[in-house]
């Protein structure tokens, strides 16, 4: 990976752009950054979840019209990473030497409250996962998204006995985080009390432990170690060292638990294999960006990555073992919770934010002496990507 680049994740409406105009700017700052011109791309992998079909051409046509294949991917929250993973392979298989992914949304209230009238399809994407939840909790009047992860926490709670105050904890490290981050949607402390106050939505949960609704993109340019010594790159050049993609297996629905249902399976598995493919353990990794949609994940997530064992998530946050001067540092970014959540952008902003971490271009959130990084990036429905780097030799 030779060059990133992000536009600010900012409110929904809040910025008079259109999708080309933002997701184009994430893309000139990847080229420039990886000191190459559109006429070098070979192959492009465009992610999104709510835009048209062929948006992604409708972006670089107004980069560049060399007639390069463009594939568009979409796969829930986890697309970003999946356009990565496609660059990647592109160039694994030799089929290319330079190839670009891209990530952008521009969200709406009414894309993700659905249909105006509160109907939903018989058949959806979650609808076995809904399922699970109809058999134990009643419906309630948060978004359906919400409910999953919420019910995840209470579940969390009673089988571990993980407290408000520990989902909390996660909120007020990330929020911490995001006020380094000039990028990020939001850029103000919270304190334990106030996320504790905080407007309710679902089971313990509050409103500055959830992701917000974000407009933002994001791009990558991912190149051979060919063109990386042709082009005396090396510097710059941050090392793919390995990369899972997994989908829900029966375990996602056997156990009839929600925790199983928002996708731990899923995460278990890929970081497992992740692991395994680049010989390392989660010890060697120094700074992490992982999928916190909602507080409770970030928890789920430490046990499924293997930074502590069953159960012992809550105890971990509190102890300061994943913010600075801990083990990890996880989230430095701020998370999806604080620096926001274009769904089709967040798998890039994280491979963005660790790029530059791995490089020592992070600023005042640097992570002292980043070598190794991991990101792990989450789509119900399902997908979960995980994805090793390690920096300039």
């Amino acid at each position: 990976m030779i060059g990133v680049g992000m536009t600010p994740f900012v409110k929904i409406g809040s910025q008079e752009w259109t999708y080309p105009e933002m997701a184009g700017a994430a893309v000139r700052d990847a080229l420039a950054d990886a000191q190459v011109a559109y006429a070098d791309v070979q192959r492009a992998a465009a992610g999104y979840v709510f835009q048209p079909s062929a948006a992604g051409q409708r972006v670089l046509y107004d980069i560049g019209l060399t007639g390069l294949p463009v594939v568009n991917v979409t796969n829930n929250c986890a697309t970003g990473s999946t356009a990565l993973m496609l660059a990647r392979e592109w160039v694994a298989a030799g089929v290319a030497d330079v190839a670009l992914a891209l990530g952008f949304e521009q969200m709406t209230k009414a894309a993700m409250a659905g249909p105006a009238d509160g109907s939903r399809p018989a058949v959806t994407t979650v609808d076995r996962h809904q399922q699970v939840m109809r058999e134990r909790y009643e419906p309630g009047a948060a978004p359906l998204t919400t409910q999953f992860f919420g019910n995840a926490a209470i579940e969390h709670a009673k089988r571990y006995g993980t407290t408000a105050e520990q989902l909390a904890a996660v909120a007020v490290k990330n929020h911490e985080h995001s006020t380094r981050n000039p990028l990020a949607q939001f850029q103000q402390p919270y304190s334990l009390e106030q996320v504790l106050a905080d407007k309710p939505v679902h089971g313990p949960l509050t409103r500055s432990q959830c992701s917000p609704m974000s407009d933002g993109a994001a791009a990558a340019v991912v190149a051979s170690e060919r063109f990386v010594r042709a082009h005396g790159l090396a510097a710059q050049a941050v090392e793919i060292v390995a990369q899972q993609l997994v989908t829900d297996d029966r375990s996602a629905f056997a156990g009839h638990s929600m925790i199983d249902v928002v996708g731990a399976p899923m995460s278990r598995v890929a970081a497992q294999r992740a692991l395994a493919e680049a010989g390392w353990t989660i010890s060697d990794v120094d700074v992490i960006e992982l999928h916190d949609c909602f507080s409770i994940n970030e928890l789920i997530t430490y046990e499924a990555l293997g930074l502590c064992g069953e159960g012992e998530s809550g105890d971990l946050v509190e102890t300061g073992a994943t913010t600075y001067g801990g083990q990890w540092v996880v989230n430095p970014s701020g998370g999806l919770i604080s620096k926001g959540h274009p769904l089709g952008a967040t798998g890039l902003a994280q491979a963005a934010e660790l790029s530059w971490q791995l490089r020592g271009d992070a600023g005042k959130r640097q992570v002292p002496g980043a070598r190794h990084a991991l990101a792990h990036n989450l789509g119900l429905g399902g997908a979960c990507v995980v994805t090793l780097y390690a920096g300039p030799a």
